[in-house]
């Protein structure tokens, strides 16, 4: 017999994967160079030259049995180490290896971290608009996810609404800071708020209510905008981290969960994640990626490609009518809508080979997010074909 869970979820497919694949199949029609494809955040950058060298090293003249054989459970005992040190380095907290657990990626992270921190029935709560795989992932422990609805504002967290819905079944918080959607970066003010209310609600539960803080796009803030370091502002923070986005490695599937020194119960938690990866199979990311990033810690792509798209296509929607936060980082912007119903708006864009993103998914219905991880070039050819969508579609905007 088939497992019914997976067959229902068939039925609810991502809706990022199926434009994308819309886009392609368009593409082989026209030529991709003539669809304006924001559907999915890939990035667009290359990886650093010294990453594709040092993996070339590492397999011409590396240890085969290091190379090629099975990494210990939490990951090697020197990458991890070295994940420490520079997170010491850069934002100075005593972190050791035995805070750090290598991972698939952020999605393995947040994996192994909702595991840790909850038991089937408990509530996390996260912030609209978000990340939509943020549904299956906590779904599928058992947990039940809660979406706290956006401040349309500035994207910031809603802070009423949260202490709302902020009950005593709730487990964790999970944020993603640069965040997609939006681009938004928390600011300090929002995240010492955050901190305070979830110790004073951690003392009145009588249980730590501990914070998810997804990172992937950490190294992708904008000039002028302040990032901080979530894991400085509360003590019981497991930070996910990725090097897709830094480094331009999503296919390596890399990255890593960092319990904040200050959790009485982080090195815990990082043993506890071992046994996860026994029960789910994950068994750990491949030897040869872990050492190859962790000769490059500090080194990113070049990224600035993701600012300059940002700043076309941010004065081309606001000069068009839309509503739109600016982002401080990432590579996507979410506008509202010109109507009411976002799915119909971008099911009208493709007719003008626009690929867009409806934000119903994101927990926020009448936005729309767009991934300028492209070519620079094919933002600016982008434009005529969204200033004629406006004027055709939507006339006296």
């Amino acid at each position: 017999m088939l497992a019914g869970h997976y067959q229902s979820m068939l039925q609810g497919k991502s809706v990022i994967r199926e434009l994308s694949e819309f886009a392609t199949a368009r593409g082989k029609e026209i030529g991709y160079e003539n669809v304006f494809d924001f559907s999915l955040g890939n990035p667009s950058v290359p990886a650093p030259e010294a990453v594709t060298r040092t993996m070339v090293r590492l397999l011409q003249e590396g240890d085969p049995m290091a190379v090629h054989g099975y990494s210990p459970s939490l990951g090697i005992a020197a990458v991890r180490e070295k994940v420490a040190a520079s997170l010491r380095k850069r934002f100075g907290m005593p972190y050791e290896a035995g805070h750090i657990f290598m991972t698939s990626g952020a999605a393995g992270a947040i994996a192994h971290a909702l595991r840790a921190v909850t038991e089937p029935g408990d509530e996390v709560l996260t912030f609209a608009p978000c990340f939509s795989e943020y549904v299956p992932y906590v779904n599928g422990t058992g947990a039940v996810l809660k979406m706290v609805p956006a401040d349309t504002e500035t994207f910031q967290i809603h802070f009423p609404l949260l202490e709302e819905m902020l009950s005593r079944n709730v487990a964790a918080v999970l944020i993603n800071t640069p965040n997609n959607p939006s681009g938004v970066v928390y600011s300090a003010q929002t995240l010492r708020k955050l901190a305070d209310l979830l110790e004073r609600k951690s003392a009145e539960y009588g249980h730590t209510i501990y914070l998810i803080s997804d990172e992937p796009y950490r190294e992708i803030v904008f000039a002028g905008v302040d990032a901080p370091f979530v894991s400085a502002f509360y003590a019981d923070t497991l930070m996910c981290y990725s090097f897709s986005k830094s480094l331009s490695l999503p296919g390596e599937r890399i990255g890593y969960v960092a319990v904040s020194p200050a959790c009485e119960t982080g090195k815990t938690i990082i043993q506890m994640c071992g046994q996860i990866s026994r029960e789910t199979g994950h068994n750990c990311p491949a030897s040869l990626i872990q050492l190859a990033v962790a000769e490059h810690l500090d080194l990113t792509s070049d990224t600035a490609v993701y600012e300059t798209n940002k700043n076309i296509l941010y004065r081309e929607l606001k000069a068009l009518g839309f509503t739109c936060v600016e982002p401080g980082g990432t590579f996507y912007i979410f506008p509202r809508a010109p109507e009411e119903d976002a799915a119909a708006f971008c099911r009208k864009g493709r007719d003008y080979d626009l690929i867009m993103v409806p934000g119903d998914g994101f927990g926020c219905p009448g936005y729309f997010r767009m991934a300028y991880c492209i070519d620079t070039e094919k933002v600016e050819r982008s434009l005529p074909a969204l200033r004629r969508f406006m004027a055709e579609c939507y006339p006296g905007r």
